[in-house]
């Protein structure tokens, strides 16, 4: 990956509605050229898709949740349902497996304290869950979907 593959994605990621022309225009490259590069980036699973990011508040989905989970059981089988499950809920919009004193991380968003009541009785009966934490975002200082491309080594 080059300085203008760099470029290219860096971006992508602050406007995925820019054209092949314009982000072509602003690399040095003619329209062709850029298209192709874009083409191997999504084929490569670098760009892996491109979405619109939506105000959760203005859509009414102003309460986030972080939820910590330590599993009551460790079996492959108990896992594998967990994540089935859990990789389901529309609610959960991040879901991470940890390293550390917590095996799950979760980010939740849901409408208030109701809707995530209904969620956490949910959640508590997919499988045997030895802790649930609960920790709600009063503001969301910081969100970006843009990676540190800058760090990418060069190829």
């Amino acid at each position: 990956m080059d300085r203008i593959d760099r470029k290219i994605l860096d971006l992508l990621q602050q406007d995925g509605t820019l054209s092949v022309a314009d982000i072509g225009q602003r690399v040095g490259l003619s329209q062709t050229p850029c298209w192709k590069r874009i083409q191997r980036l999504e084929a490569q699973g670098v760009i892996q898709r491109r979405v619109a990011l939506l105000d959760a508040d203005k859509l009414g989905l102003g309460l986030t949740v972080f939820v910590s989970i330590e599993a009551g059981d460790h079996t492959q089988e108990s896992i594998e349902q967990f994540v089935r499950a859990i990789s389901t809920m529309s609610e959960v919009v991040e879901f991470h497996r940890m390293a550390g004193d917590v095996d799950y991380l979760l980010r939740v968003v849901v409408p208030d304290i109701k809707a995530y009541d209904l969620f956490y009785k949910r959640l508590i009966g997919i499988v045997s869950l030895k802790k649930v934490s609960s920790r709600f975002s009063v503001e969301r200082v910081k969100f970006t979907t843009v990676l540190p491309i800058e760090m990418v080594a060069q190829g």
